[in-house]
């Protein structure tokens, strides 16, 4: 990897890992060519980036000429609340029923497979903020829809079915995650030195489904011997409501967000509608979530909560704590 790399570049980079058609691809690659620094240390990133540029402008024209053919329907659904999930696994694995239960959406359950033909999002509650999640059709050796990865690579994080009915449960999660990176998308964390940037890989959690189920307990233990060094697991019953306040739990804080609570001069905060962040966000990079020219007309901030007297006056890289309250000044 090139030395010197802007958090410009990077901020560019993982857009691009996000990019859900070729015109996104290509936009996100001439401005990672642009924002590259230009030495010797870069020239095989440079040369990369050209090679990717390219293969993108083929792909642009190609839509182009054939839209409406090969492709199948593109399904884009904007992200809500605090960050996005999506749910992924095998037919009956209960990511329907586990929609219901956690958010007011109404997707068709049946208990007979691939019910689930479109991705239907809903919005789970916590606390005083809401957690996206969308409903996918199954994943098998056979059958996977072309949109569906990029709707994992866009996604904060994607949750894995295992159905602990079925003895072939565990083996039927192995294929989703096989036939995802047949396509360059990688569930599970980011390795530590990642050349390839087609390459996306998207943190996971696994939620093993329908322990009630006769035999579930000795089929978990396949579970945990194929996956629990690579993934969190949390057991659950989607259908009774066992372990499912846990999992609530659990997918929020899986995201690394925290909340901050803005106020006008003189007047009490809006406790109502929190921003959330990644954790160890900056003053300045909270301030351009609220508007996206806030961050370079920020003048000074005063703050209450962790590590801060009230009122105090902070920098603009000051370090943001979990239900802090922020007032603004521009």
């Amino acid at each position: 990897m090139a030395a010197n790399l802007t958090p410009q570049y990077l901020e560019a980079e993982q857009e691009y890992k996000k990019a859900q058609t070729p015109e996104e691809r290509l936009a996100c690659l001439k401005r990672m060519y642009a924002l590259v620094p230009k030495h010797k240390a870069s020239e095989k990133l440079q040369a990369e980036l050209k090679t990717k540029m390219s293969e993108a402008r083929e792909e642009v024209e190609h839509a182009k000429k054939s839209p409406k053919k090969g492709g199948g329907p593109s399904y884009k659904i904007p992200k809500q609340g605090a960050g996005q999930y999506i749910v992924l696994g095998g037919p009956n694995a209960g990511k329907s029923r586990l929609l219901t239960r956690l958010t007011r959406a109404a997707p068709e359950v049946a208990a007979y497979p691939f019910t689930t033909r479109e991705p239907h999002a809903g919005m789970m509650e916590w606390e005083d903020v809401k957690v996206q999640l969308i409903d996918t059709p199954p994943i098998t050796a056979d059958v996977m829809e072309p949109y569906l990865s990029s709707m994992v690579r866009s996604a904060d994080a994607a949750l894995l079915m295992v159905d602990l009915a079925d003895d072939d449960g565990p083996f039927s999660a192995q294929t989703v995650i096989d036939r995802l990176a047949e396509v360059k998308t990688h569930l599970g964390e980011k390795p530590e030195q990642q050349d390839d940037l087609t390459h996306v890989y998207v943190k996971t959690l696994l939620v093993a489904n329908k322990i009630d189920c006769d035999d579930a307990a000795v089929r978990l233990e396949v579970v945990r011997e194929l996956f629990e060094k690579k993934y969190p697991i949390h057991v659950i019953s989607a259908e009774h409501g066992q372990g499912m306040e846990d999992l609530r739990n659990a997918l929020y804080r899986f995201l690394n967000v925290i909340r901050v609570y803005t106020k006008q001069p003189g007047k009490p905060p809006d406790m109502t509608s929190p921003f959330t962040c990644p954790a160890g966000s900056t003053l300045v990079e909270m301030a351009a979530l609220v508007h996206r020219d806030f961050s370079a007309n920020l003048k000074s901030a005063r703050i209450w909560g962790t590590g801060v007297f009230d009122g105090q006056s902070v920098s603009r890289d000051h370090v943001l704590h979990d239900k802090d309250v922020v007032e603004l000044h521009l």
